[in-house]
C-alpha cells in the first residue's frame, strides 16, 4: 500500500483515539494549526476547480474534516475543564479577541458563529439540496440531448459514454452533496453547545474544584471558551464557504473562481464611470470630500484603461482568426478531412425540418435512437450513428437515403397529410393523392386529415409521416446491414465476446480465421436477415469447423444450422406450422450436378436455359402465395441451399430459402407447391 493511502487510514484512527485519550497542550496547538491549514487548502482548491467534478471527493473529505474538527472540540474541551489550559494557539486567540474587556470579546465571537450558523452553513445546505434535486430531474433530458448529438453524428460513441457517465457523475455527487452539507450544519450546532459547556461548567469547576474567585473564573474560562470556539468556527467558516462554492460553481468559463468574478463582473467597463459619478456627488455631502473624490478617480481610470484593453483584443482575434482560415485551408490535413464519409446519412429538403426541429414538434432524433437499439436486438449488431442533414438541393418534400456514401433510398413525405393503405385497392373509394408506400412498395394514398377516421373505419391502415420514415429508415438499414458490418465493426464484436467468452474467441481467431474470414460470415448471415446476436453458438460452429474449411460461404451453411431455433421460430406462425414451397428432386439433382470446384472455392453452372426455366417455376409459385399474402419460402436440401439462393438474388432476392437442416424436427411443414422443370 502506498505511502499517501496509509497517511490517510492513520490519520482517520488517529482521530477516533482523540475522542478518547486526553492530549498535551503543545500537540493539541499542533493539531489545531493543521485544522485550519487543511481548512484553508479546501477553500483554495475550491475557489480554482472549473467545475464540481474535478473535486469529487469533496463529500466524504468533508466528513472526515468535521469529524477532525470535533475530535479537536472533545480534547479541548476535556483540556480546558480538567486543567483550566488548552495549548498556546487556543490561549492566544482568546486573548487576542477578548483584549481587557470579557464581555466584548465574547459579543464578537456570537456574532462570528451566527453568521457561520445562519448565514454560510444554512445558505450552503440549501444550495446543496436544491443542486441535487435539479440535477436528478434534469438528467433524463441531459440524457436525451446527447442521444440526439450522438444520432446526428455531432458526437463518437466514446464521447457519448462519456458524456453520460459525467451525467451520472454529476447526479451522484450533488446527492452525495446533499447529505454532506448536513454534517456542516451538525458541526455548526454542536460547536456552539461545546461553547455553552465550556463556560457554565467552567465556571462550576474553576469555583468549587480549583478555588478561583467568579472574576478570575469569567477571565480563565472565557477567554479559554472564545479562543476554543474562534480556532474551531474559523476552519468551519472556511469548510463551510467552500461547500457553497463547490456547489453554486456550475458554469465556469475562466481558470479559477478569481478569473470569473473579475472577467464577469467587470465585463462593462462603461459602468464603472457611473459608479465614480456617483461617489463623487456623495462626496458634495458632508462625507470626506477628499476620500470620495479620489475613490471615483480611481474607478474612472480604471474603466478608462478597462475599456482600452478591450479593444486592442478585438482586432488582434479577428486578424489571428483570418490567418487561422487561410491556414486552415491550405493544409493538407484540411483535404484529408473532407475523404471521410458517414456510413449511414439522411438527408431531407426544407419542408421537412419540423420533422427534425423538437422546437416545431419533430421527434425523428428520438425515433432514429429507437431504431439504432431495435435493430440491435433483431440483429446483433451496432448500426453506426444516422448522420442527419437538410439539403436544399432536394426537392422541398423529398429525403434520400445513403449509405457508405451511395443512395439507397429515398422518398417523398407530406407532413400535413396521413398515408393510408388498403388491402384492397378495386373498393378505394377515399380521395387522396396517390403515392407508394416507400418501404414496402406498396400503393398508398396521402390523405388529408379530414379523410382520417373514415379511412380507418374504411379498413384502411392509416400512418403519420414520422412513422413512414421512420419504417424506410430501419427496413433500409436491415437490407444494407451486411454493408455496415466491416472488419473494424467485427472487431468491436468480437471484443465484446471475449469478455465473457476468452477461451471461445482463442479457439476461433485470429487462428485458424481472421477478422476478415469471421467478418464475410457475419455478413453472410445478415445478407439474409439472420441475426448475429447469438455470437456464442457462431463462434462454437466456427470453432468446430474452421479447421476442416476457411471459405465464408461454406462456414455460413454451418452455423445456419446451428442456429436451427432461431429460424424455426423466425419464419413459423403461432401454431408452430410452416407452409413452403419444396424443390422436386430433378431440379435439386439438376443443380447438385451444375456445382462446379475450383481452388477459389464453388460455384453453380447451370446453362442459361436450365437457369432460365429453374426461375420461371420459382417465380409462378411465389406469384401464388403473393396473391395469398404469404411469405415466399423455398424448401431444399442442404446440399443446394446455399447455391440455389446465390441463384435467386439476381432475380428474386426476397425469395427466402431454407433446408431441411435449419429446421427443428417439431415444426409443421406444409407443402404448398413444388418447383419442377420440364
Amino acid at each position: 500500500m502506498k505511502a499517501r493511502d496509509l497517511s490517510v487510514l492513520i490519520g482517520v484512527i488517529l482521530v477516533i483515539v482523540m475522542l478518547v485519550i486526553p492530549l498535551p497542550g503543545w500537540l493539541l496547538s499542533v493539531l489545531i494549526l493543521i485544522n485550519i491549514i487543511l481548512a484553508l487548502i479546501v477553500l483554495l482548491v475550491s475557489m480554482n476547480t472549473l467545475e464540481p467534478l474535478q473535486f469529487s471527493v469533496f463529500p466524504t473529505l468533508l466528513l472526515l474534516l468535521t469529524l477532525f474538527r470535533l475530535a479537536l472540540n472533545v480534547s479541548t474541551t476535556r483540556s480546558i475543564l480538567s486543567n483550566a489550559e488548552a495549548g498556546g494557539v487556543v490561549d492566544t486567540f482568546g486573548s487576542f479577541v477578548i483584549g481587557n474587556n470579557p464581555l466584548v470579546g465574547f459579543v464578537v465571537f456570537i456574532i462570528l458563529v451566527i453568521i457561520n450558523f445562519l448565514v454560510i452553513t444554512k445558505g450552503s445546505e440549501r444550495v446543496s439540496e436544491v443542486a441535487a434535486r435539479f440535477s436528478l430531474d434534469a438528467m433524463p433530458g441531459k440524457q436525451m440531448s446527447i442521444d440526439a448529438d450522438l444520432n446526428a453524428g455531432l458526437i463518437s460513441e466514446q464521447e457519448a459514454r462519456e458524456r453520460r457517465k459525467k451525467v451520472e457523475n454529476e447526479a451522484d455527487f450533488h446527492g452525495s452533496m446533499d447529505g454532506a452539507s448536513k454534517f456542516v450544519k451538525g458541526d455548526a450546532i454542536a460547536g456552539i453547545i461545546i461553547v455553552l459547556v465550556n463556560i457554565v461548567f467552567g465556571l462550576i469547576i474553576g469555583m468549587t474544584q480549583m478555588g478561583f474567585s467568579f472574576p478570575e473564573a469569567i477571565d480563565t474560562y472565557m477567554r479559554l471558551t472564545v479562543g476554543d470556539g474562534l480556532v474551531s468556527q474559523i476552519p468551519a467558516l472556511l469548510i463551510s464557504t467552500a461547500t457553497g462554492i463547490v456547489v453554486t460553481r456550475s458554469s465556469a468559463t475562466g481558470d479559477n473562481l478569481g478569473t470569473d468574478v473579475s472577467a464577469q463582473l467587470l465585463q462593462y467597463p462603461r459602468l464603472l464611470f457611473i459608479a465614480a459619478g456617483t461617489i463623487f456627488l456623495l462626496g458634495l455631502t458632508p462625507i470626506n470630500f477628499f476620500l470620495t473624490t479620489t475613490i471615483s478617480g480611481l474607478l474612472a481610470i480604471g474603466a478608462f484603461y478597462m475599456l482600452q484593453k478591450k479593444k486592442e483584443p478585438l482586432v488582434k482575434d479577428e486578424e489571428a482568426e483570418d490567418q487561422e482560415e487561410t491556414t486552415a485551408l491550405k493544409t493538407q490535413e484540411n483535404v484529408i478531412n473532407l475523404l471521410s464519409m458517414d456510413p449511414i446519412e439522411f438527408e431531407f429538403g426544407y419542408a421537412l425540418i419540423p420533422l427534425v426541429d423538437a422546437k416545431q414538434g419533430g421527434d425523428l432524433l428520438d425515433r432514429v435512437i429507437m431504431i439504432r437499439r431495435q435493430l440491435a436486438i433483431e440483429l446483433g449488431i451496432v448500426i453506426p450513428v444516422v448522420r442527419i442533414r437538410d439539403n436544399i438541393q432536394l426537392n422541398p418534400n423529398e429525403y434520400r437515403l445513403k449509405v457508405k456514401g451511395n443512395e439507397v433510398a429515398k422518398g417523398e413525405l407530406l407532413l400535413d397529410h396521413y398515408l393510408a393503405m388498403t388491402p384492397d385497392m378495386d373498393n378505394d373509394l377515399i380521395e387522396g393523392i396517390e403515392t407508394v408506400e416507400p418501404a414496402f412498395g406498396l400503393p398508398a394514398k396521402w390523405i388529408s386529415e379530414d379523410f382520417k377516421d373514415e379511412a380507418e373505419l374504411s379498413g384502411y391502415t392509416v400512418v403519420d409521416p414520422p412513422s413512414v420514415v421512420s419504417t424506410h429508415i430501419t427496413e433500409v438499414i436491415k437490407r444494407h446491414a451486411h454493408i455496415l458490418l466491416g472488419r473494424q465493426e467485427t472487431k468491436e464484436l468480437v471484443d465484446h465476446l471475449k469478455e465473457n467468452y476468452p477461451i471461445l474467441v482463442e479457439e476461433v481467431t485470429p487462428d485458424p480465421l481472421s477478422i476478415g474470414d469471421i467478418q464475410k460470415v457475419l455478413a453472410k448471415l445478415l445478407r439474409e436477415n439472420v441475426s448475429i446476436r447469438n455470437l456464442p453458438i457462431i463462434f462454437e460452429t466456427l470453432a468446430d469447423f474452421g479447421k476442416l474449411t476457411n471459405d465464408p460461404e461454406l462456414l455460413g451453411e454451418y452455423v445456419r444450422q446451428a442456429l436451427s431455433i432461431q429460424l424455426t421460430k423466425q419464419y413459423t406462425s403461432q401454431d408452430n406450422s410452416l407452409r413452403v414451397v419444396t424443390v422436386s428432386g430433378k431440379v435439386e439433382k439438376i443443380i447438385a450436378e451444375s456445382i462446379q470446384t475450383t481452388e477459389h472455392g464453388n460455384y453453380l453452372a447451370l446453362d442459361p436455359d436450365t437457369q432460365q426455366k429453374i426461375i420461371q417455376a420459382i417465380n409462378e409459385e411465389v406469384e401464388k402465395l403473393t396473391l395469398q399474402e404469404e411469405n415466399a419460402i423455398i424448401l431444399c436440401s442442404p446440399a443446394i441451399r446455399m447455391y440455389l439462393k446465390q441463384l435467386l438474388d439476381r432475380f428474386l432476392p426476397q425469395v427466402i430459402v431454407l433446408s431441411y437442416n435449419e429446421l427443428e424436427p417439431s415444426v409443421q411443414v406444409q407443402s404448398v407447391g413444388v418447383v419442377n422443370v420440364a
